[in-house]
């Protein structure tokens, strides 16, 4: 028998090309890093930065309940750094929603709104030399180990 409603979502990790940046002086930039100083919530926003996923799918993959899921989602969508992207449905018929990192990636300055062009300049300097791909694998690296080191 097929089913009524979609139980899979089609949707996908789409970043746009330019970097939302967050300062010090920002208080959105406190709320990424409160959103993200969880363990939990960290590998909650890995896992979304590989592949859209409903709740049910984030509590299984890291062996937690769909609760603390929740209230790990909840706290990085308020933050932007999440988002829903689509809806879909459990096999008992329940709606959830599907979850992917927001659109476009986050740099966060350990410096003031004074230091944001300096950092543009630097930011489109160094992109028109590696292309914009490059510099962005360059920053998730760097942003990885600053988490890993922990």
């Amino acid at each position: 028998m097929a089913r009524l409603l979609p139980t899979r979502t089609d949707a996908s990790v789409e970043r746009s090309g330019d970097p939302a940046v967050l300062t010090l002086d920002d208080a959105a930039t406190r709320e990424a890093i409160e959103a993200l100083s969880s363990e939990t919530a960290y590998e909650i926003f890995r896992l979304l930065n590989e592949t859209p996923a409903t709740p049910a799918r984030i509590a299984d993959h890291l062996d937690q309940s769909i609760q603390n899921s929740h209230y790990h989602l909840r706290n990085l969508e308020e933050a932007g750094l999440i988002e829903v992207t689509d809806t879909c449905y459990s096999e008992k018929g329940r709606e959830m929603d599907v979850f992917v990192v927001a659109d476009d990636p986050t740099l966060i300055l350990l410096g003031t709104e004074d230091d944001r062009p300096t950092l543009k300049r630097a930011f489109r300097s160094v992109a028109s030399l590696l292309g914009p791909p490059s510099v962005l694998l360059a920053a998730g690296e760097s942003i990885s180990h600053l988490f890993a080191d922990e």
